[in-house]
């Protein structure tokens, strides 16, 4: 029997009330830690409040397959070709310094050009990008915009938590788990704190070799899905520098990407899982890992990088001064759910704040040229 795939309706998402006052209250503190990040960050500029390290900005091209089922030629997956793209590969830490101080989470964010249709941004509906903000994960550890009024703040102030020890540690579980004291015993965030031991745990890996989920539930045309860009199979194979170790040297990330990329071309596959059970695969609980075996993950497109050398300090800057979010794509895309929703705005307004302290023009380029220039 044919899998029943979960038809897109606004009434899928959860209306939460006070959604824009907690929304202001993340706002104002990322905003703040923004600011303080120029003198306290360490390195002279304003800082991402997540995602601070960038480890790269690669050239791409995504290839739109052909021939692909109805349910999954949707939106911009419904005309097959190719779109040149930008890569940013990046620590999930909102901090900056060594790698093994800053974990293994990781992300993949991936910019297309020449795409058609207006964006969801208001402030730039026509700029012909498209993005994607992807973690290698494939759940997350936050569910609303109210609990993440306490677990932003537990991330910003984490390495005060763990420079105490094991007290610290144990500070900075308990307050999670409470809320800092302000949740009630039975509404306790145990949900998102056992997904964070989870990611907590995942193993430092070559970024080419992890899988980019995009974090919580995105429409996808008719229907309601998760993105993922997962490794290609024989590209994966080929890859040398399979073990990293972060506290073998300052930068391990950076280094194994930048030798890969200068030896050998790289593929992902870009994969839509489609939602068969809102109660098994929900939108509003990003904890939860959507079962393979409801839904297989199905290539739609392949993201190819060619060879290239991207070891110089301008390709650092060139990948600072950009901008990436999950809400620069057409409104068949739209991202899904409080915490998904709660991004757009913080996102906006951190890139516009970022921006203007580090001197940066904040416009969308229009091709990977204009931000890389012409392949050589």
């Amino acid at each position: 029997m044919a899998a029943q795939f979960v038809r897109y309706t606004p009434d899928i998402e959860d209306d939460d009330p006070d959604f824009d006052k907690h929304l202001q209250t993340v706002i104002d503190r990322t905003e703040s830690y923004i600011a303080e990040s120029v003198a306290a960050g360490g390195t002279g500029q304003a800082l991402r409040d997540a995602h601070a390290k960038g480890y790269g900005l690669v050239r791409g091209e995504v290839e739109i397959l052909d021939g692909l089922p109805a349910e999954y030629a949707q939106g911009v997956y419904a005309t097959p070709g190719t779109h040149d793209a930008l890569i940013r590969f990046s620590n999930g830490s909102p901090h900056a310094g060594a790698d093994a101080r800053l974990g293994a989470a990781t992300g993949l964010a991936l910019k297309m050009f020449g795409m058609p249709g207006p964006t969801l941004l208001d402030d730039e509906p026509d700029t012909g990008t498209f993005d994607y903000a992807n973690i290698n994960g494939p759940i997350f550890f936050c569910n609303t915009v109210e609990h993440y009024v306490f677990i932003q703040e537990l991330f910003l102030n984490a390495p005060a938590y763990f420079s105490r020890g094991r007290p610290g540690a144990r500070s900075f579980f308990t307050d999670f788990v409470t809320g800092k004291g302000t949740l009630d015993q039975d509404d306790w965030a145990w949900d998102e704190f056992l997904a964070f031991l989870r990611l907590s745990k995942t193993p430092a890996a070559n970024l080419l070799l992890s899988s980019y989920w995009t974090m919580g539930a995105v429409r996808h045309g008719d229907h309601v899905a998760k993105v993922r860009f997962t490794p290609e199979p024989s590209a994966a194979a080929a890859v040398v520098r399979r073990h990293i170790d972060p506290a073998s040297g300052e930068e391990v990330f950076r280094p194994a990407l930048q030798a890969e990329l200068q030896e050998r071309p790289y593929a992902f596959d870009i994969q839509v899982q489609l939602c068969t059970d809102l109660e098994r695969m929900p939108v509003e609980d990003t904890t939860v890992e959507w079962p393979e075996q409801l839904s297989p993950s199905v290539t739609v497109a392949r993201l190819r990088l060619p060879r290239q050398d991207i070891s110089g300090p301008e390709n650092l800057a060139k990948m600072d001064s950009l901008s990436f979010t999950p809400w620069r794509v057409t409104a068949e895309h739209a991202p899904l759910g409080n915490i998904m929703r709660a991004r757009k705005e913080v996102y906006r307004r951190s890139s516009v704040q970022r921006h203007k302290l580090n001197r940066q023009p904040r416009t969308e380029p229009r091709s990977a040229d204009e931000v890389l220039g012409p392949p050589r």
